[in-house]
């Protein structure tokens, strides 16, 4: 495709920050299972402008936060290889850009039809995944709003916290299987706002094929929570009372969501969703105590000695074992900012998506690293006991390095 003239108008739209808006579509080649429209909007996250993708495919949306710096050549693949025409809207003027068959791009420079908003998404009217002034009736019955949608101020954190975990859930669709049901388990699941809120995004929103069970301790909750579950009419959606580590009741689980189990039921959460060969696993650890108890190093002394740093270091370093444990039994494993600090410091996600196993050189640079750490700290951490079997070479844990 001859991308020049395109590629000048993409990257000044972008790189200017004034495009309001761009839609692309009419498909180059019928795909049933493809996406048939695009649209590109500008959005403020934590201060730094990006554009988000958001993808029409069937009943489904998906969408894609990307930074002006790769912006720009995303939409020039989308016409070389998807689509026809564009719309690209900016204050100044409209560009309808059309792709001949031949690949030539022509560019029709028209007045502008749209006006900037006056913000972009960093305040309350940011474009979240549940959109304030859409009555929720899950989010009703939890006291997150109202019946005509307006979202409460006593629970707009709250509302921002589902939104965001939301994002991320949207995010890991694409490595969910097809064609079949997805069995989810949401392990430690409480008082299961963000389980209500998974099963509503996923099969109210989505339309996928789903069953959920939400496990916790708590017979109370689990009775209130059951009981909601059956107004709202989520017959995919149930609720036992159970401990993770005791929990056997599937045999093969898509998706395992753990958020905020208390410290090595985190790691009892992961070995199961390992063994299940889940392909997403979201965790978000709370209180972990074990390495507390077991890190030593004369290095790290200085740190070591008080008590505040010494905790959160030792959640950091056992979230990096997590994260690099997972990795070489073949996740590919993220660790996200779940909810800013000044809410809870707890907010650190481990997002896993099952990936194609390392080979034997990548298996072992993988586990050297990991080891050099662990015995740096002289950890012995649950998570490499409990998958032991599948970690196999790895050196057990020694006392090597002070």
């Amino acid at each position: 495709m001859q991308t020049l003239e395109l590629d000048t108008l993409l990257n000044g739209l972008v790189g200017q920050g004034v495009l309001i808006q761009g839609t692309f579509s009419q498909l180059r080649r019928s795909d049933p299972e493809g996406c048939s429209k695009v649209t590109i909007k500008p959005l403020e996250l934590k201060g730094t402008l990006h554009y988000q993708f958001s993808s029409f495919c069937g009943n489904k949306v998906l969408h894609d936060n990307v930074l002006p710096e790769a912006a720009a050549a995303r939409m020039i693949g989308l016409l070389e290889d998807t689509f026809r025409q564009a719309l690209l809207q900016s204050e100044e003027a409209d560009y309808q850009v059309l792709i001949s068959k031949k690949g030539k791009a022509g560019i029709l420079k028209k007045p502008p039809t749209k006006k900037r908003p006056a913000v972009l998404t960093h305040n309350r009217q940011k474009n979240y995944l549940l959109e304030e002034g859409t009555t929720v009736p899950f989010l009703v019955e939890l006291g997150v709003m109202n019946a005509e949608g307006k979202v409460l101020a006593s629970k707009y954190d709250k509302f921002k916290q589902i939104n965001r975990f939301i994002e991320l859930i949207a995010d890991v669709v694409p490595y969910l299987p097809k064609g079949r049901t997805l069995q989810i388990v949401d392990f430690g699941c409480g008082k299961s706002y963000l389980t209500f809120a998974l099963y509503y995004y996923l099969k109210e929103l989505q339309g996928l094929d789903i069953r959920i069970t939400g496990l916790d301790l708590k017979e109370d909750v689990i009775r209130h929570c059951s009981s909601l579950a059956e107004r709202f009419g989520y017959d995919r959606l149930q609720f036992l009372v159970g401990d993770i580590a005791d929990y056997n009741e599937l045999q093969q689980v898509d998706m395992v969501v753990t958020l905020h189990a208390c410290d090595t039921a985190t790691d009892a959460a992961l070995e199961k969703a390992v063994r299940w060969q889940a392909d997403v696993i979201l965790s978000v650890p709370c209180c972990q105590h074990e390495l507390f108890r077991q890190v030593q190093s004369d290095v790290l002394a200085p740190l070591l000695q008080h008590g505040i740093l010494k905790e959160r270091f030792s959640a950091l370093a056992t979230d990096a074992i997590r994260a690099k444990l997972l990795d070489i039994v073949g996740y590919r494993t993220q660790l996200l900012e779940f909810i800013d600090m000044e809410h809870t410091p707890k907010n650190v996600l481990i997002r896993a998506v099952k990936g194609k196993q390392p080979n034997a050189a990548e298996r072992a640079e993988l586990a050297r690293s990991y080891v050099e750490f662990r015995s740096f700290l002289q950890a012995d951490p649950y998570l490499e006991r409990a998958l032991g079997d599948k970690l196999q070479p790895l050196p057990a844990p020694g006392r090597e390095r002070g």
